[in-house]
């Protein structure tokens, strides 16, 4: 199995950044990709970024692009999510996820991953 651990949560000012990680251990070797979710009090899961992690294709919700980064330090087994021009909606727990390619990669299902850490809190004041 694999183990994911996320760190780098905090609470910022609208307009800040934050810079989000996520370590992976045990059977690293069976990641095909690693996301990024996020959950609001109230609200279910949402998908926010996914990379693959041989080919480093990236893909994003709506909601973030040109303010999210994500990347991955394959040596490291660590994924990150730069978070640029935060805003209060952007407030929730953030969640790493890691999918062992096990079947047809869609990087926007919470279905599709095997693997999450605990979660991370992010919170954007207003």
């Amino acid at each position: 199995q694999v183990q994911l651990v996320e760190s780098g949560g905090g609470v910022v000012q609208t307009g800040g950044s934050l810079r989000l990680s996520c370590a992976a251990s045990g059977r690293t070797f069976s990641i095909y990709a690693m996301g990024w979710f996020r959950q609001a009090p109230g609200k279910e899961r949402e998908f926010v970024a996914a990379i693959k992690w041989r080919g480093g294709v990236t893909y994003y919700a709506d909601s973030v692009k040109g303010r999210f980064t994500i990347s991955r330090d394959n040596a490291k087994n660590t994924e990150y999510l730069q978070m640029n021009s935060l805003k209060p909606e952007d407030t929730a727990v953030y969640y790493c996820a890691a999918d062992r390619g096990d079947g047809t990669f869609r990087s926007m299902s919470a279905h599709e991953y095997d693997y999450w850490g605990q979660g991370t809190q992010v919170t954007v004041s207003s």
